[in-house]
């Protein structure tokens, strides 16, 4: 079969149809999600129309290298690059670009990029006629100590989240005219989030402790837990995310609560070694001790589940991306 086509079955009908994937867009393609998921859409879809769109105000080119389409340096929220493809054919939206650290304080900032950003998206893909995945997070929850569904959103505990939030809800006014499908992220780690130091996930952060030979260090007394998903299984839902029977918000994680003491344990396999955790007080009265995606709605729109458990997932990063590529992955200083 070409390239440029992939199969969905779908559950009320026998027949399968075809989705066309020839004229693709990512923005933040060049960012952690976002490059791993550009090469994957390449590696599955040689015959495509490729394109990315990165401002690369926080990523690095490395992530792109093998990357054989076209990228354009622009900000999403500048309406510019609406203009520049303009004549040139997009059936496909992935629209990762936005602020993520969430230590931005700037409220107006962080609003405009990440909102402003998405109006773009949709009023480029309404001329275009082209649908559009795009990237919430697991931020628009705020606190809750059970596992989260996708009704309990629109209670976060910074901008960013609430960002995220008013995305989703500008979403729901393209019912009817587009196919939206918005991806709630968890606590994602993996290849290619160098770039991001100190904002990179927790695998990354204490990996580069312990390869330093020096105790990983995490709030008292490890017990805080979140669900923490491997970027291979992002990339899978996001794809397959174009699958969902309708207009909707998906959680993407594991379906499970990982400890932060069990990070430790699965680095500690990898690497061989035997580190004990330094705790230390949490500062922040915001932060959130435990996330964990019910996943039930997700299976259900597209019948996506995990293959990496987080321990697993940990494990094959560490061993086969990190340890290879240890000479420039700067190690952590005591």
């Amino acid at each position: 079969m070409n390239g440029t086509y992939f199969s969905v079955a779908l559950q009320s009908n026998l027949d399968t149809i075809y989705i066309l994937m020839k004229n693709i867009l990512v923005t933040g393609g060049a960012g952690f999600i976002g490059s791993n998921l550009t090469l994957e859409l390449q590696n599955r879809y040689p015959d495509a129309s490729l394109m990315v769109l990165d401002d690369f105000r926080a990523t690095c080119f490395k992530n792109l290298l093998g990357f054989r389409g076209d990228v354009l340096a622009y900000s999403v929220a500048d309406k510019s690059w609406m203009e520049a493809l303009k004549n040139r054919p997009v059936d496909n939206v992935f629209h990762l670009a936005s602020i993520t650290d969430t230590t931005v304080l700037d409220e107006k900032k962080m609003m405009f990029d990440n909102v402003e950003g998405f109006r773009n998206i949709l009023e480029f893909a309404l001329q275009k006629k082209a649908d559009v995945v795009y990237a919430s997070s697991a931020a628009v929850y705020g606190s809750q100590d059970t596992p989260m569904k996708e009704e309990d959103g629109g209670r976060p505990n910074n901008i960013y989240g609430f960002s995220k939030w008013v995305m989703e809800n500008l979403a729901k006014t393209y019912e009817g005219k587009l196919k939206v499908v918005g991806l709630r992220y968890f606590n994602v780690f993996g290849p290619r989030e160098f770039f991001k130091d100190k904002a990179a996930s927790m695998t990354y952060q204490l990996y580069r402790q312990m390869v330093a030979g020096n105790r990983p260090r995490i709030f008292k007394y490890g017990e805080q837990k979140r669900d923490f998903i491997y970027v291979k299984d992002i990339v899978e839902a996001t794809i397959r995310a174009r699958e969902a029977k309708k207009n909707t918000v998906l959680n993407v994680g594991t379906g499970r609560a990982t400890s932060f003491n069990e990070v430790i344990d699965a680095i500690n396999e990898a690497l061989g070694t035997h580190h004990k955790p330094d705790y230390f007080d949490n500062p922040f009265d915001f932060y959130q001790n435990f996330t964990q995606a019910d996943m039930s709605h997700h299976e259900k729109m597209t019948g996506f589940k995990c293959r990496y458990s987080t321990r697993e997932g940990i494990i094959d990063y560490v061993r086969n991306y990190l340890l290879p590529n240890r000479e420039t992955v700067p190690a952590q200083k005591a």
